[in-house]
């Protein structure tokens, strides 16, 4: 029984073992000599499973954190820069965990502070226990406060992020008596690869968004405005468990389906449709995204046609989808194809582009992009043609690329479906 009360303790967190050894002890002596012992030996087990289970998810998290920042720091290191201004929400939260909407994360070799204010010190001492010092200021935070963390722990070159400041940040920070480097592309860079964890969110997230259109299939007819679909479709994504859509969705039928972002209005469905639906859902901030063209009723031969050439330029993409090839060649596998067939005019967005804590990151797929697609990276897969007084197509996949392939995140059937 010692061990077992041992073994336990040692997984509780290193603050409060102390305080929880005495109670563990006195629980266990009090189920060993009673009546309910063979009971919790059969289950006991399972509780020390679920203690396992949580306490190794807690330790992982702030594990993958500390790492993070490990690697950024040593990347900078290679450029005599010894620290770093995080500013951007998403980039906190990746360095830190921290989900709040006021914060500046400050890295340096010697120390990692997150300075927020009074409404989340809550939330980021819960959320950063274990990644970095949380500093409450009384006040919004200003280039006063980050230059007092930086001189407290020796900074003199300190990289920050030149694509997420705003000019009257910028003109504050370089009062502060350091050399300031703009390096987002060093801060960014460190999301272009996922690991494991960062994937399984990201299937999750497509699957709530797989599920969520199989619903959406079975109340959509016509007479139904965008806007209708898209508050039901919106409903189902979060009915099935997502925090929140990836981006706004995105209907657009008959003849306003040629606008590539379409924005969901009155306009009431009608036989012979099209109906380009684009949406996502956000699992603990990771992003789906995909789309499918439907039709309501029996189309015209021209849309058959072009659904026909979208869905063929589409697989074409992903049969030569591979890590490590260039992503403008993904994207010219498709265009080319397109064009061939006579519609390269009605294709005017790029192919894909990456997607993760945000719906857009890199890598792009365009035509001159010299980007590598390497393990890790995901790309989505979207071309399209439009037609303008006639309607679109558009189809897209979200992949992940890997060792020897790809994963495609998305299920839902590509073939045409008519309603």
């Amino acid at each position: 029984m010692d061990s077992i009360i041992y073994f336990m303790v040692g997984l509780l967190p290193d603050n409060t073992r102390n305080r929880h050894f005495s109670k563990i002890y006195y629980l266990f002596l009090r189920i060993k000599c009673s009546e309910l012992w063979n009971f919790c030996e059969i289950h006991l087990v399972n509780i020390v499973n679920c203690v396992v289970q949580y306490n190794v998810t807690l330790q992982k998290g702030r594990f993958i954190m500390r790492y993070r920042s490990d690697k950024l720091l040593n990347q900078l290191a290679e450029k005599n820069i010894d620290s770093a201004i995080i500013t951007s929400a998403v980039n906190r939260r990746y360095y830190s965990g921290f989900t709040g909407s006021n914060g500046v994360v400050i890295l340096t070799a010697k120390g990692r502070v997150l300075l927020t204010d009074f409404r989340y010190t809550i939330q980021a001492n819960r959320q950063c226990a274990g990644i970095c010092e949380v500093r409450q200021v009384n006040r919004g935070i200003g280039a006063a406060d980050v230059e007092a963390v930086l001189k407290e722990f020796g900074a003199k070159r300190v990289a920050f992020e030149d694509a997420a400041l705003t000019v009257s940040e910028f003109e504050a920070y370089k009062t502060m008596p350091f050399e300031l480097i703009p390096d987002s592309e060093a801060i960014n860079g460190g999301r272009l690869v996922k690991d494991a964890d960062e994937i399984a969110e990201m299937q999750r997230a497509q699957s709530i968004a797989d599920a969520a259109f199989t619903d959406l299939l079975k109340v959509v007819k016509v007479g139904m405005t965008e806007k209708e679909v898209r508050n039901e479709l919106d409903y189902y994504i979060r009915r099935h468990g997502a925090d929140e859509n990836s981006f706004d969705t995105i209907v657009g039928s008959g003849p306003n389906g040629a606008l590539c972002h379409a924005y969901p209005g009155e306009r009431k469905l009608q036989n012979g449709d099209f109906v380009v639906i684009d949406f996502g859902a956000r699992v603990n901030g990771y992003c789906s995204d995909m789309t499918r063209t439907i039709a309501i009723g029996k189309p015209c031969d021209e849309l058959l046609k072009i659904y026909d050439i979208v869905l063929k330029a589409q697989l074409k993409c992903l049969e030569v989808l591979r890590p490590n090839m260039v992503a403008s060649e993904l994207d010219l596998t498709a265009r080319n194809f397109i064009a061939e067939n006579g519609y390269g005019e009605c294709f005017g967005h790029s192919l894909g582009h990456g997607f993760g804590l945000e719906i857009h990151e890199n890598p792009y797929a365009n035509s001159r992009s010299q980007e590598l697609l390497v393990p890790g990276t995901t790309i989505t897969v979207e071309p399209g043609i439009y037609i303008e007084g006639l309607g679109g197509v558009r189809i897209e996949d979200c992949c992940v690329l890997t060792e020897d392939g790809y994963i495609n995140l998305c299920t839902t059937t590509k073939e045409l479906i008519i309603l």
